[in-house]
Parts: C-alpha cells; structure tokens; sequence
C-alpha cells in the first residue's frame, strides 16, 4: 500500500480520485440485478467500483497515480480498464490505496464502506477482456456464491461462473441455472417441517428445508403465486414491506422433493414423478394449480394401479377429487377384489370410500370372504382409536358399512359360522336373516340382496320362445334344457313364468350343471312373487355361472307353487347380437332324464340373463 510524505499530497490524490467517481450511483440499467453467484454484485452494494469512461479523466488519474512507476500513462489504453493483468493488477493496489485515503480523511464514498471487502489477490477477480466482452463497465473486488435451492439446505455453496449468459443459448438453460444457483432470486421458502408428513413407516419429521426462487417466474406460472405476490394478498401486507421482501414463506404442509419437482416443472418443463413421490407432487400441483403437473401424476398413477396399492390411490383420487382415477381404481377393485381386499393397503382406507366400495353390485368376491374382510377393517380401526377389539366397539367403527354388507347372498351355513357367532348384528338382525334363510316363502328383509355381479357392461336376455299359453303344474321335478354357446358368457340367472291365477309366491332353486359330469356349477335358493300376468320373473344367481364356448351345460329350475304358465313353439337355435359383445349364438336340446315335460319346443325356463 503507498503512503504519502504529507497531508497536502493525500489531498490532492483523494482530490483527482474524486474526479474520477461517479456523480451518482445511478447504474446503466444493464447491471441493475447482477446475480452474486456470477462475480457481479448488485449496484446497490459499495464492493462495486465504477470508473469514468472520459478519457481526460483517465490521463489525469495516470499523470497523479503513485503506481505509475508499475503502469504508465503510455500503458494505459482508452479504456480504463488497461489491457493486461499487470495494469490490473496495479489497479486493483491503486484502489487499495485510495480507500486507506479516503478512509483516513472520513470522507464518505462509495469506496470507503464498512462493509466493502478488498480481494486479497488479483487472480480471483475477471480479466479485462472478459469484464469488456461481457459489457458491464465493472470491476469486481469480492465474488459471493449463492446458495442453490438444493445446496442450500446441505450447506454447500457452488463456485461462481463469470459471465454465465454468454453460454446459454435458450431460456430453458438460462432458467435451469437460475434454478441451480438461486441467481436473482428475490423469494425464500421455508418447506416442510409439518407432523402431517410423517409416513405410516416413520415417525420422523420431516425436516425443513430452504428453496430461493424468482416470483416473476413463479407468477408467471401459478395463479397462486401470482396471487401471493401481486394480488390481494399482497396488498394486505404493503405497509411492511421490507418484511414482507426479508421474510421466508413458509410451507410446513408440502414435502421438500415435491417442492422441488414442482420448481424444476414451472422453470423448465422438466417432470420427474416416481412411485414414491407422486401423491405429495399430485398434492404440490393441486395447491398451486398447475394442471399439467397435476395431469401428468394422474396419468402416471393410471399405469400403476395394481391390487397392491389400488385402495391407496383410490383414496387419494377421492381426496383430491379426480374422479377419473378414483373409476379406474374401482374398476381394478371389481378385476381383482380378492386379491384387493387382501392386501395391507386396505385397512387405512377411510369409512366413507369402504362404503363407497360396499356399495357397488361389481365386486367378485363371496360375501362370507367380504364379511371377515370388514372385520379385519374395524379391528385396525379400533386400535386405531385407542379403542378395545369388542363387538360393540367394531360396530361403532363400522357404522353404516354394516349394512352394506349382503348377508343374504351368504349361505345359512356361512352366516351361522361366521357373521352370528361374531356378535357384530342384533339380536334382532340375527333372527330377521335366520328367518329369511329358513322360512318359505322369503319374508321382506331390509338387508340388501341384489347379487353381486363381477361382470361390467350392460346385462343381456336370450329368449327361447316365440309364444306363451297355460298351464303348467308342479310336482317336486326339475325343469331342465340343455344349452351351449358360441363363445364365453357368465350366466347371472334365469327368467321364468308366473302362476295363471292371479298373484302368487313361489319358491324356486336355481342351478347350472355339467351335461358331461353331472356337477353342479351354480346353484341358488331363492323366491319370487308374481301378479299373475304372462311376463316373466327374474331368479339370479348369487355369483354368475361361467359358461365355455361349445361345452353342453343343463340350466335347471325346481319350483314350488301353483300352476304357472309356459312357453310355446321354441327355438332350437337363437343368435344373441350386441354392439359390444358381436354375435353369440345359443343352441338348445333335449335334456335326458326326469325334466317335468321341458323340452325344446315347450316348457319352463323361457329366458337366460347373461353378461360376456
């Protein structure tokens, strides 16, 4: 560092320095917002030295210059940066010696802050050419790192890059490393930290992290955070501004990576959703309306769904509504419930989506296997609540969903064995469904007992007969037709004729035997009341009968009632056609044996009900 021999000379050289300062710290709009990260600081920071660009300034600061012994006046070129490192280098020791001046003097400048820091060495600072190519008319005394949104929370700082615009070619790169670098950013978020994001496998907190952003780019991208920044929201808080533009934002109920892949989204179009992350990303795109993010986790959980993990995703596609996905979700439930209803996901479901499961007519699973699966339900639930495995507390859980369940599809024997000796109904439920399972005819039950069909699409009707005439008696036999199809449908039951005598109740068995074997494939009790008109009346199945393509099977009725009516002048072969299933075409004959007059021409069992 120079000294002077007197205080006239200190003078006179802190004199022509001042020549040489700027009048005002009014920058060229060009340098207004240099990133920190880059080695270029903002202009509102005193390390920024700015020269006069006259060049009669510039002789005179050569002519006065105590360095000029290591950089002379010849050497210094028109511009007044000088054009090699040693004229930088003699600047850079010149400056040091004008702030000890400017210092010893009190006289306030921009080169006598407290807080501007000198470099130690010239060899951290940018060349002239590359200060002069990148058109900033700055030299740079400190570099400062920015912290990166993912550095940031590791504590670790990147090395800055002079000049980085020059070797980005599109705005993506020019975003991605404002994105990396946390360059310009003017917004800090404080994510997550909240006990909502605690995981059914940890119990852990997460821990919060810090992410910069940029809220021009963040505005530009989510009406939310055009809102936070711009709108109403913003002008409540105007009045404190220097907080408002100081403090972080913080967002204690999203998680960092979801945070983090939302950011990476709006800054380059870039989505990267995993098994792992995509219901946190899913919630992320939701809370500030991003549908594309949101579209594109949704169609990623679409490709996913499997008997594993449908009831999860089920649940989360009813917490943020997207009823596309919570369809196809019940539509995997329906292909493979058992398998479904097995796995661990299904006792954290909520009440109201095991309701909205319980309801549907789809679902390909016993009724019997259904009940121990809501028991199991209402146990975690319990321990859940703090409450004790009881039969009353199971009810409690249960609520509603108790209902649901289609007690008189099971069989007395199951229902006995499992639901009654579970204590989990009344007593008057019990003696309502024992009731109803003993006595003929069938008394009215409020319990519901429509069959459940694993079955989609439209249920289809072939008919047999052409004509319908009376009368036709019962005596303990076996209506009986023997059938086959052309390709495989599920028989869920058949119609069949009413008592000619005005309103009537009958009792019926159903069954689908094996011609070839004699097995019985499906067999149903069940009753019915008619009015006493020609139409028919529908027996189902409790679970539909698979039929094979070109394999003879005997669909059979044992009725119990008055004298019904039949049909007449039947079909030997009937073609069935539909816009979904195309052509299926029935062939009837003669069932051997004991089969109480039915036959092709005549008889009972005038419809089969049918899905494919």
């Amino acid at each position: 560092m120079a000294e002077y021999e007197s205080e006239s000379d200190a003078e006179e050289n802190l004199t022509d320095v001042e020549m040489v300062r700027p009048q005002s710290l009014q920058f060229n709009p060009v340098n207004v917002g240099l990133p920190a990260a880059d080695g270029v600081l903002s202009p509102n920071n005193p390390r920024i030295v700015h020269r006069s660009e006259h060049s009669s300034n510039l002789t005179l600061r050569a002519k006065n210059d105590p360095l000029k012994s290591e950089c002379s006046a010849e050497e210094l070129p028109e511009n007044h940066f000088g054009n090699g490192n040693d004229c930088r280098k003699a600047t850079t020791r010149r400056t040091t010696s004008v702030e000890s001046i400017a210092t010893s003097n009190g006289s306030p400048s921009l080169l006598s802050s407290p807080n501007m820091a000198v470099a130690p060495s010239a060899d951290c600072e940018p060349t002239t050419d590359e200060v002069l190519q990148s058109g900033l008319g700055l030299i740079l005394h400190d570099k400062v790192q920015a912290t990166t949104p993912q550095d940031s929370a590791n504590g670790v700082q990147p090395s800055p890059i002079h000049n980085w615009q020059s070797s980005k070619h599109s705005i993506k790169s020019r975003l991605q490393y404002l994105l990396n670098t946390g360059a310009l950013s003017d917004v800090t978020f404080l994510v997550g930290g909240s006990s909502l994001l605690m995981t059914s496998s940890s119990s852990v907190v997460p821990m919060v992290q810090r992410f910069v952003a940029h809220k021009f780019v963040l505005s530009m991208s989510s009406a939310v955070f055009n809102a936070m920044f711009n709108g109403q929201m913003a002008q409540m808080a105007v009045e404190d501004e220097a907080a408002i533009d100081e403090a972080a934002i913080e967002i204690p109920d999203v998680e960092p990576i979801a945070f983090q892949s939302m950011l990476s989204f709006i800054y380059t179009d870039e989505i990267n959703v995993e098994s792992e992350t995509v219901m946190s990303i899913l919630y992320t795109a939701k809370k500030y309306a991003l549908p594309r993010l949101e579209d594109e986790c949704v169609e990623f959980l679409k490709d996913n769904i499997q008997c594993e993990n449908v009831f999860m995703l089920l649940t989360q596609a009813r917490l943020f509504d997207e009823p596309v996905l919570e369809k196809m979700c019940l539509h995997s439930i329906d292909k493979c419930t058992t398998e479904a209803f097995s796995s661990d996901g299904f006792v954290d479901i909520d009440l109201e989506t095991l309701c909205v499961v319980l309801e549907r007519d789809s679902l390909g699973i016993r009724e019997s296997k259904l009940f121990s699966a809501v028991t199991k339900w209402a146990e975690h639930a319990c321990l859940k609540q703090d409450l004790e495995i009881s039969a009353e507390n199971q009810r409690t859980v249960l609520g509603k969903a108790i209902r649901l369940i289609r007690y008189p599809l099971m069989t007395v024997e199951e229902f006995a064995v499992q639901v009654a000796q579970s204590n989990i109904l009344t007593d008057s439920e019990l003696v309502e469904l024992f009731l109803y399972f003993t006595v003929t005819p069938k008394p009215q039950i409020s319990f519901t007992i429509t069959p459940r069909c694993c079955l989609t699409g439209k249920e289809q009707v072939v008919s047999r007969f052409c004509q319908v005439d009376h009368r036709w008696g019962y005596s303990g036999t076996s209506d009986r037709i023997k059938f086959l199809v052309t390709k495989k449908i599920f028989v869920a039951g058949f119609g069949v004729y009413g008592s000619v005598h005005g309103a009537a109740e009958y009792s019926a068995t159903i069954e689908i035997l094996s011609a070839d074997t004699q097995r019985v494939l499906g067999s149903t009790d069940a009753s019915f009341s008619c009015d006493g008109s020609s139409s028919t009346f529908r027996l189902m199945f409790k679970e539909p009968v698979e039929i094979l393509p070109c394999v003879h099977y005997i669909a059979a009725i044992t009725l119990k009632g008055p004298d019904s009516y039949y049909g007449s002048k039947g079909l030997r072969k009937v073609t069935h056609e539909s816009p979904t299933s195309g052509k299926i075409s029935f062939q009837f004959s003669y069932a051997a044996g004991n089969n109480n007059g039915t036959s092709v021409e005549d008889g009972q069992i005038p419809e089969i009900m049918f899905y494919t």
